[in-house]
């Protein structure tokens, strides 16, 4: 591909995650994108054999922002307010990250990580929605180009490690994966129904966050003092 069709195809792209940003999902289409890309509405065709190609070139921006949060904020642990302080770094358990002193545990990095979470939501609406329409995506089957999971996995394989740390398995309890998938739907369906302004007329809170801590208790078990 040539530096221009590299340039252009970047362009298709940014113009379709500023228009999610502005407009939501029902305005991507090829058209539209075309359009204010300043091309002909057969020009993307030329970089995206199909629609679903395009859209998930755009959803992959934003799960690559949403991951780069997640991981800033996984490695920060919080803030001072979820860690407890340590004399020495050497002392810090295992599962546990150090940061300027501080012990990190992994309940606290599943706080931050479901902070982040939700954040992206509320500030992304759009592309928030557009990530997550496996409908409209291509999912890397046969004859396609890599779908999404190469991006969003990596996301979910850190929050199942930091579920086996904080709730190891026991004969008969369901694996981390299951934990973590039921853990991800909790918070998914706060930030949609926070999205809706459902849960505020429901539960009376004016922040998401004893939404997030109680979705913590109820799936990791209450937090140990």
């Amino acid at each position: 591909m040539s530096a221009y069709d590299a340039g252009l195809r970047a362009r298709l792209v940014a113009v379709g995650v500023d228009l999610v940003a502005r407009e939501g999902v029902q305005a991507l289409s090829l058209r539209e994108i075309a359009r204010q890309a300043g091309v002909s509405h057969g020009a993307p065709r030329r970089y995206f054999p199909t629609h679903a190609a395009l859209l998930s070139a755009i959803a992959h921006q934003g799960f690559a922002g949403l991951a780069a949060e997640a991981a800033a904020a996984v490695a920060d642990g919080g803030g001072p307010a979820d860690g407890e302080a340590v004399a020495d770094s050497r002392t810090a358990a295992d599962g546990e990250a150090v940061v300027d002193g501080r012990a990190v545990g992994p309940r606290a990095r599943i706080l931050a990580l479901g902070r982040v979470y939700l954040g992206f939501a509320a500030a992304n609406r759009g592309m928030f929605e557009l990530m997550f329409r496996h409908d409209l995506l291509e999912n890397g089957g046969p004859g396609q180009a890599p779908g999404l999971r190469e991006t969003s996995l990596p996301l979910f394989g850190v929050l199942v490690d930091l579920v086996a740390r904080v709730r190891p398995r026991s004969e008969g309890s369901p694996t981390p994966e299951v934990v973590a998938g039921a853990l991800w739907a909790n918070l998914h369906g706060i930030a949609q129904l926070w999205a809706w302004g459902s849960l505020q007329l429901a539960s009376g809170v004016d922040d998401a966050e004893p939404l997030l801590r109680a979705a913590l208790d109820a799936h990791l078990g209450p937090e140990r003092p």
